[in-house]
């Protein structure tokens, strides 16, 4: 399938490409978000050299690949196996001088299955890079990894040789809403924008989800064929998502499975007394590579002292609520779920993440895309305000997310309970704001003289699907 959206993506690799001088480019986003895809099609499988590794492979598998990956693209060179990644390395450079390739374009895929413990894969990746690539003006060196808190660690931030050696980062993200639409048009899937969102709020935008969707069905239909149904495609993906990402995933899995129990999230002493985990560094480092992974966020609510971690992931959020210690079939399980109180918590929390995580399409809608912004979360004793948008112009916009059926009515008591929510955050600020309300909704407001008198903006679904 050809590249859906990443215009900016694909506008850096053509100017890396282009570039005057060796780049050192590392790519990195969680697992199944199209990284390869991207790569690949962009420079349409044209590599002087590209090697991905084995998953769960030793350093002599891993030494292996190498030779029979040098061997599809030089007999010669590729005659034996090197004895180490020092040999490879020199290997992939005598390829590289003999190649007749004005920009030299190598691509080293999945990293972290690279490098196996006490392999000294990163030290030869430095010395080739520093000892001779980065002397020459025509290599392009793409490094590309799914364990996002490996590529960050051991290459970003690297506090050896490759210190401050990379010149391009970029992280490929889910896809947005916009992004999914089209791509499910590319597979000839039409639905309506209210179907992809709730398809969104099951699978993200996770590109290997999507194509996993089945012409001809509805997504009822298709979300019991994925899960559902015995022998389903995506049966035991979560259990594998995170194994293929993490050492030990079980006690990340722990972790997530504590905080998709409350919406607003657990503080780091919460996290402890749920999970029963030691504390120390070893958490700080488990909770940094989740946030880094794209599964949970860490922020600070308005006047609080400590971080709260919330769960983020779509998929994972869904397995809490719908699979998790499921072990019985049936072939329509969705539908009978569709409408059920735990169905209609799980659309609501889950419609809120989707609009935290289009706060650009927000702001457009907004018309303040050119406004300075700070978007964050207040809670108090008696309100929670799941997205505040504080703007550069002495406005603050307090949205409201509802995901219904039907033009959503602003009742009595809710918009007493929207004015003490205002009410309690001018008191919060530091000094006096105008506070506008913004309802963001799938069907809209069923106007009434409560949501006259309260709401200045009004923001649609389809909104999140612009841009």
């Amino acid at each position: 399938m050809k590249i859906i959206g990443r215009k900016t993506e694909q506008a850096e690799l053509t100017r890396l490409y282009q570039s005057s001088q060796s780049e050192f480019v590392m790519v990195y986003g969680r697992r199944r978000v199209g990284k390869t895809h991207l790569v690949r099609e962009h420079f349409k499988n044209r590599f002087d050299f590209y090697m991905t590794g084995i998953a769960r492979g030793n350093r002599a598998e891993q030494l292996m690949n190498f030779r029979s990956t040098m061997l599809t693209y030089s007999e010669k060179i590729g005659q034996t196996t090197p004895a180490n990644w020092f040999e490879a390395f020199s290997q992939l450079q005598q390829l590289l001088t003999l190649s007749q390739s004005k920009r030299k374009v190598v691509f080293l895929d999945e990293l972290p299955w690279i490098d196996t413990p006490k392999s000294d894969f990163v030290r030869a990746l430095e010395l080739f890079w520093n000892a001779w690539a980065s002397a020459r003006t025509d290599i392009l060196l793409i490094t590309c990894g799914s364990a996002a808190s490996w590529m960050v660690k051991n290459i970003a931030k690297n506090h050896g040789g490759l210190h401050n050696r990379l010149t391009y980062r970029m992280k490929i993200s889910p896809f947005t809403l916009g992004e999914c639409r089209l791509f499910l048009h590319e597979k000839g899937i039409r639905w309506e924008n209210k179907m992809i969102a709730e398809c969104y709020m099951v699978m993200g935008g996770i590109p290997y989800y999507l194509n996993l969707l089945e012409q001809g069905l509805s997504l009822a239909q298709n979300i019991d064929r994925l899960f559902f149904t015995e022998g389903a495609l995506l049966e035991g993906e979560f259990e594998n998502l995170y194994a293929s990402l993490f050492n030990n995933s079980e006690e990340y899995i722990h972790i997530v499975n504590a905080l998709s129990k409350k919406k607003v999230g657990f503080t780091r002493n919460d996290i402890l007394q749920a999970t029963k985990l030691s504390d120390g560094g070893s958490l700080t480092r488990r909770l940094e590579e989740l946030e880094q992974c794209g599964f949970i966020r860490k922020y600070k609510t308005t006047g609080s002292v400590n971080y709260l971690y919330q769960l983020v992931d779509f998929f994972s959020l869904f397995y809490f609520t719908f699979l998790k210690g499921g072990d019985t079939y049936d072939s329509d399980n969705w539908m009978h779920l569709m409408g059920s109180p735990t169905y209609r918590t799980w659309t609501g929390l889950s419609f809120e993440r989707l609009c935290m995580s289009h706060l650009t399409q927000i702001k457009k809608a907004l018309g303040i895309s050119g406004i300075s912004t700070r978007t964050y979360s207040f809670y108090s004793h008696d309100a929670q305000i799941d997205m505040v948008i504080d703007r550069g112009d002495h406005l603050v916009n307090v949205c409201e997310m509802k995901f219904t059926d039907q033009p959503f009515t602003i009742t009595k008591p809710y918009a007493e309970r929207l004015r003490q929510k205002m009410y309690s955050l001018a008191n919060a600020l530091p000094k006096r704001r105008g506070i506008h309300l913004v309802m963001i909704t799938t069907q809209g407001i069923h106007p009434n003289e409560h949501s006259i008198n309260l709401v200045q903006n009004t923001l649609l679904l389809d909104d999140l699907f612009d841009g």
